[in-house]
C-alpha cells in the first residue's frame, strides 16, 4: 500500500511540473521538520499541547507561483493519553492508558497570504495556510504489568466477537491535515517556517476507546483473559458508565519548525527555455 501511495505522489508532482512549468516561475524546496505531536480524544478531551512527544519529518515544496505551492510531507511522531492525569474522578477511575506511533504521508496545497519566493529577498516572508489529504498508520498500545501490549488485536470493545457487529478497526487511516504557519527567508534559497497543523481523522480508535464496556466473561472466553482484563481496568465499579464517546472522532496534531532550501542554483524553467 505504501508503494502505491508513493507512486501516486510522484505522478502528481510530475503532472504539476509539466502543467505549470512553462507558465509560472517555479522553485523546488526540500527540507527537514522538527517539533511535537499530541492528540485529542477520549483520553484527552480539550487540552491542546498536553502530553506532547517529539516529532520529525521531511518536506517537499513545489512553488507554482508566488502565492501557491504543492507540498508533500512525511511526518513521524507519537501520541499518548493516561486517565491517571485526568482532572475528574470518573476518568481517573476508568484507569485506561495508551500510546501510538504515527506515520503520516500527506500531499496538498499551501497558500501564501503575501507574495513569497525562496529565491528572492524582495518577497522574503509570508503567513500561509495549508490543506492536505494524508495516509496515516497508527498502532495503539497500552502499558500493563511493565509490558507494552498492542490493543487492536484484542478487540477490547468486543470487535470481532459475538458481543459486537464490528470487526477490528483498521490501523491504516485517511486523515485531513489543516494548518497555518509563517515562512521567512534566512538568505536567498534558504527558508525557515513555523507551523501548526491539526488532523481530522475518521476513526474513534486512535486511543482504542470509543463505545461501551462489554461483558468481560464472554470477551475472555472468545478473545482471551488479557482482552477481558484490558477492556475494563476500572479501579472501582464501572456499572452504568460508558467507556468512551462514539460521537466524537479522534484528532491529532503536528507542530514545529521546517528548514527548507532550494537545491538548484538556477530556475528550472529558465534552463528549459534556454535549451
Amino acid at each position: 500500500m505504501r508503494m502505491k501511495l508513493w507512486l501516486v505522489v510522484v505522478g502528481l508532482i510530475s503532472s504539476f511540473q509539466l502543467g505549470f512549468g512553462q507558465t509560472y516561475k517555479t522553485a523546488t524546496e526540500v527540507g527537514f521538520y522538527g517539533g511535537g505531536s499530541y492528540y485529542l480524544g477520549d483520553l484527552n478531551h480539550h487540552e491542546h499541547f498536553t502530553n506532547s512527544n517529539a516529532a520529525f519529518g521531511l518536506v517537499y515544496r513545489y512553488n507554482l507561483s508566488t502565492r501557491h505551492s504543492l507540498r508533500v510531507t512525511a511526518f513521524y511522531g507519537s501520541v499518548y493519553g493516561n486517565d491517571a492525569d485526568a482532572k475528574t474522578a470518573a476518568l481517573v477511575n476508568r484507569n485506561l492508558n495508551f500510546q501510538s506511533d504515527i506515520f503520516e504521508l500527506a500531499i496538498g496545497y499551501e497558500i501564501d497570504l503575501f507574495k513569497y519566493r525562496i529565491t528572492d529577498m524582495k518577497y522574503p516572508i509570508s503567513p500561509y495556510f495549508f490543506y492536505q489529504v494524508a495516509y496515516m498508520r497508527m498502532n495503539p498500545t497500552t502499558t500493563y504489568n511493565g509490558n507494552e501490549i498492542a490493543l487492536q488485536p484484542l478487540g477490547t470493545e468486543g470487535q470481532g466477537t459475538s458481543l459486537s457487529t464490528k470487526r477490528n478497526y483498521s490501523l491504516n487511516q485517511i486523515t485531513i491535515p489543516l494548518g497555518i504557519g509563517i515562512k521567512m527567508n534566512l538568505k536567498k534559497g534558504v527558508a525557515l517556517s513555523f507551523e501548526y497543523g491539526i488532523r481530522k481523522t475518521f476513526t474513534d480508535y486512535l486511543d482504542d476507546v470509543s463505545r461501551s464496556y462489554v461483558n468481560t466473561a464472554v470477551l475472555g472466553t472468545e478473545n482471551g483473559p488479557l482482552a477481558a482484563t484490558l477492556s475494563n481496568r476500572s479501579l472501582e465499579s464501572s456499572y452504568g458508565m460508558n467507556r468512551g464517546n462514539p460521537n466524537n472522532k479522534d484528532w491529532y496534531s503536528f507542530y514545529g519548525v521546517m528548514l527548507t532550501f532550494k537545491p538548484f542554483k538556477y530556475d528550472i524553467c529558465k534552463d528549459m527555455k534556454g535549451n
